[in-house]
């Protein structure tokens, strides 16, 4: 039986990301479209976060939703990885390629670069949690793409600890919503949800000490 398009997009919001995008790669516009909306404000998050000083927002914003788009055509579901964590690869990668052409063209310096300190945070927290994944910096291209893939690797790593209610608390998190807006998506109290994220917290906290530690051996 043959699903017609608005009932299978009717379903989106029950599906996770990773069985969207198959259908958006196979031409389905409607999952194009959700994807999109769906992490729009990850793009805006970013254009906050990475720009260049004297820049337009706007044309920021419209170079992440491009390496959005790359994203959801490169995907590949064979992969660990979650199709979160591959988005926002892909949006920086994009954005951090775009500050370079611009500061490039323009003879500028690479101080012309401003990464803000952004991202959701506790009221009670010191540290953001976005601070604790290793941050992709502009320098050698070489360099980058190193970052890169420890970036990579590391959401690899988290992930793989994570139960899945610490997934999707995460994944919701990271997307900006709120203790309320999680709570009500995954049908469980907001204390639950804080608990989840503490969890979360510690996880990544002693990730980041053991590969520091590998590191350093």
């Amino acid at each position: 039986m043959v699903m017609c398009p608005h009932h299978l997009s009717s379903r989106f919001p029950q599906m996770t990301d990773e069985e969207i995008v198959v259908y958006a790669r196979n031409g389905h516009s409607g999952a194009v479209d959700y994807l999109i909306t769906k992490y729009r404000h990850l793009v805006e998050s970013k254009a906050r976060v990475y720009f260049l000083a004297g820049a337009d927002t706007d044309d920021v914003i419209q170079e992440g939703m491009i390496g959005l788009f790359k994203a959801i055509r490169d995907y590949r579901t064979d992969r660990l990885t979650r199709f979160r964590a591959f988005a926002d690869l892909c949006v920086t990668r994009q954005i951090i390629t775009a500050v370079k052409s611009a500061t490039r063209q323009k003879h500028l310096p690479l101080n012309g670069y401003v990464s803000l300190n952004g991202g959701a945070c506790e009221p009670d927290s010191d540290t953001c949690l976005l601070e604790t994944i290793p941050d992709v910096q502009v320098e050698d291209p070489a360099v980058t793409v190193t970052r890169e893939r420890q970036r990579e690797e590391f959401y690899h790593a988290v992930y793989r600890t994570l139960s899945s209610l610490e997934a999707a608390v995460l994944d919701r998190y990271l997307e900006g919503q709120t203790y309320r807006e999680m709570s009500q998506q995954l049908r469980c109290g907001t204390k639950c949800i804080d608990n989840a994220l503490q969890r979360v917290k510690r996880k990544i906290a002693h990730l980041q000490q053991t590969m520091e530690a590998g590191r350093l051996c």
